[in-house]
């Protein structure tokens, strides 16, 4: 379902500030992989999702999406296979628009528009089933603007819109970060529910190490612009703070000194 072979990014190439930012990733999703996704500050993780969804073009390498090589399409061309929730819950969606209004611009996505009305009768039942089931009572301010919800509904709701259309994949950028503890831990079981109801193979940067051993079936550990663990099945069940932090320091021969990530 998703393939990246030996993708590399280099920014500010010959110059005093170079940075290489994906040194040859390369990785394989199956269908319905739910993979968390951390390392530290500069280690590549947002990196590879803005890869994944075309924000520039990379310098080598290739990516493939359920079969269809992405390479070369620019960002608006491929996103029709993607969803992306971003950390700032401010990005997704239109403040000035109401919450029914967005969910229908999430429809409509990559459809021709028409003269038609814009949200019909069924559609709008359609949107209060989808919304009960995140189960902030949103489905009876349908016609509140999105602008007047708190950040954890405003995430809830991105979250909504970007699965509407099920996407291929579903990229999380640290989409809770922003989030006060109670808050975040809602959107993430929110998450949890609709990639599983959905089948969704989905990636999900996180700075909170707790996160991503509890979350997902596989977990990938980026350092210096390299996948240098990829910790699944039964491994993962298992895993703890400290082994993870072992692991790294055996693989990298390096610490972890990265405080978010080991809040617990």
């Amino acid at each position: 379902m998703l393939d990246l072979v030996n993708v590399q990014k280099t920014f500010n190439a010959h110059t005093v500030n170079e940075k290489v930012a994906l040194a040859g990733v390369t990785l394989h999703l199956n269908d319905g992989d739910f993979v968390t996704v951390i390392g530290g500050n500069g280690a590549g993780k947002s990196t590879t999702l803005n890869a994944i969804a075309g924000v520039w073009p990379v310098d080598q390498g290739k990516i493939v999406i359920d079969g269809t090589d992405v390479t070369g399409l620019s960002e608006h061309k491929r996103a029709y296979l993607l969803g992306r929730v971003f950390q700032d819950p401010m990005t997704g969606t239109a403040a000035s628009m109401q919450i029914e209004e967005n969910l229908a611009l999430a429809a409509r996505r990559g459809q021709p528009r028409t003269l038609r009305p814009g949200i019909t009768r069924t559609e709008r039942e359609g949107y209060r089933e989808k919304l009960k089931m995140l189960g902030l009572g949103l489905e009876d301010r349908m016609t509140t603007k999105v602008g007047l919800l708190s950040g954890g509904q405003r995430q809830a709701l991105t979250l909504l819109m970007a699965t509407l259309k099920r996407p291929k994949m579903l990229l999380l950028d640290e989409h809770t970060a922003a989030l006060d503890p109670r808050t975040a831990a809602k959107v993430l079981e929110i998450s949890k529910q609709i990639i599983e109801e959905n089948h969704l193979m989905t990636m999900m940067v996180t700075h909170n190490m707790r996160d991503a051993i509890a979350y997902g079936n596989r977990l990938i550990m980026m350092h210096e612009g390299k996948v240098i663990l990829d910790i699944r099945g039964e491994e993962k069940k298992h895993l703890t703070v400290e082994a993870l932090l072992e692991q790294f320091a055996l693989v990298s021969g390096d610490e972890f000194v990265n405080d978010r990530a080991l809040l617990r």
